[in-house]
């Protein structure tokens, strides 16, 4: 049997492994043994293996970022499939948005990565303006006047939302704000490099976020969207890796 057969088998072998224990809750396990492949074999061996991983299982040990510890995973994964990943993470009906943001930070802010690369890989994606919305959901006003003034206080903003055409005409703004300001690797600096560098895709994700705040004013909120998905499960059984969704497991094809 030649080289490349037997590694090919090892990585079909250990993508079955990494499935199997991620189906049976053990995140920590399969995020083992993607390392262990990265220690023996080099980080382009466990690139390859995650690019044949569906996005479900990605998402499964991605989103359970530590970050008091470094994974191997959220440092290679790619932008597209981290894309594929982020639009489906609303399944997992965490309403918190923890678990979002933490994956979201942890790889778009992560050393040596282009953030405006995975932002473009989101944006692409149906869904992905949604998911942006969600990450942002905690911070609506502040984005609004960030959007308004360019800046993230809202004592400065008299509340009036800009049109749409507005906003695509005070896209090309100049910055308020030196990015420096903003680098939190977090919310700021999101919104910041959206802003200009994705104007597009910051107004498209703006205009979602304003339907979602509407949407729950009126008192129809992502609680009620959630209680009627039956094939969504409460975050409190998926975190710690105790199950993954039932609806990413009749989604997603399996990669082998």
């Amino acid at each position: 049997m030649h080289v490349k057969d037997i590694t090919m088998n090892t990585h079909l072998a250990l993508i079955t492994k990494t499935q199997s224990l991620i189906a049976a809750g053990d995140i920590v396990g399969a995020e083992s043994a993607l390392v262990e492949l990265a220690d023996a074999e080099g980080d382009s061996a466990l690139m390859l293996v995650l690019e044949q991983l569906p996005a479900k299982d990605i998402l499964a040990v991605i989103r359970e970022y530590d970050n008091s510890k470094e994974s191997v995973v959220n440092l290679l994964v790619s932008p597209e499939q981290f894309a594929r990943a982020v639009v489906i993470e609303k399944q997992y009906k965490d309403l918190s948005r923890t678990h979002l943001r933490g994956m979201v930070n942890s790889v778009i802010f992560r050393s040596g990565a282009n953030p405006v690369e995975f932002l473009t890989a989101i944006g692409d994606l149906e869904g992905g303006s949604e998911a942006l919305a969600d990450y942002f959901a905690e911070r609506w006003s502040r984005v609004e006047a960030f959007a308004r003034t360019g800046l993230f206080d809202t004592v400065e903003d008299d509340g009036e939302m800009l049109t749409e055409t507005e906003l695509y005409a005070n896209a090309y703004a100049k910055p308020r704000l030196d990015e420096d300001e903003v680098a939190d690797q977090d919310w700021m600096q999101m919104a910041f490099t959206l802003r200009y560098e994705c104007p597009d895709l910051f107004i498209e994700m703006l205009l979602v976020l304003r339907a979602k705040a509407r949407a729950h004013d009126m008192g129809r909120g992502e609680e009620a969207e959630l209680e009627e998905d039956d094939g969504k499960v409460e975050t409190g059984d998926t975190d710690r890796g105790k199950a993954t969704p039932a609806a990413l497991d009749a989604d997603e094809e399996s990669a082998i």
